[in-house]
């Protein structure tokens, strides 16, 4: 394993890299509790959000010439509008909250710290505008008795607690996809997690 390399992204910048964060997204998303069953035609149409967003930010982890994880981020405000309206129906200011994305990282890169890393430059890169008061992630709900739920699973719910997030259940949206093995799209609840900019 080679020694572990970072490209910083920006805005426009991260067109070059959509085609990797699209790989990324279906390989670990396909697991659970996400159990995404990925189209590579709709992923490139999804990801073009980014580089049309001049504030956006991604952190990609190479190991030699390969991308092994990638993190995104960008402005609430420029995102999908699923996205925003819980937002718009609590009373809050859309244009105040930066909005973390994607984390992804292949099995073999885990548990070696990038995680923190991940949430500390996506931190960084928002703070770095002074505008924003808030950063936020969503997170996929599934029923504790899912069928295809592993055993040996552990939430992540304890490790965004310790980054300073905590669960906004007036703060919720709903994405359809395809789980792996079904043969129609559903549409799954997805639970946003906050924390204020220091």
């Amino acid at each position: 394993m080679n020694k572990l390399r970072f490209e910083r992204l920006y805005g426009a910048g991260l067109e070059d890299r959509l085609w990797d964060i699209a790989r990324l997204r279906m390989t670990v998303f396909r697991e659970w509790p996400y159990l995404y069953e990925g189209d590579a035609a709709y992923e490139r149409r999804f990801l073009q959000i980014y580089p049309d967003s001049p504030r956006s930010f991604a952190l990609a982890v190479l190991d030699g010439d390969e991308v092994v994880g990638v993190t995104t981020a960008m402005p609430l405000g420029d995102e999908d509008p699923q996205l925003q309206q819980p937002f718009f129906d609590a009373g809050l200011d859309v244009g105040r909250v930066f909005y973390f994305a994607e984390s992804v990282l292949l099995p073999g890169y885990r548990g070696r710290g990038l995680y923190r890393q991940f949430f500390r430059e996506r931190e960084d890169h928002a703070r770095s505008f002074r505008d924003y008061e808030y950063v936020t992630f969503c997170a996929v709900q599934r029923p504790d008795d899912h069928p295809l739920k592993p055993a040996d699973y552990q939430p992540l719910d304890p490790v965004w607690r310790h980054f300073g997030f905590e669960p906004r259940g007036d703060l919720v949206t709903g994405f359809p996809w395809r789980d792996v093995g079904e043969s129609e799209e559903t549409t799954k609840p997805l639970l946003f997690w906050s924390k204020p900019l220091d």
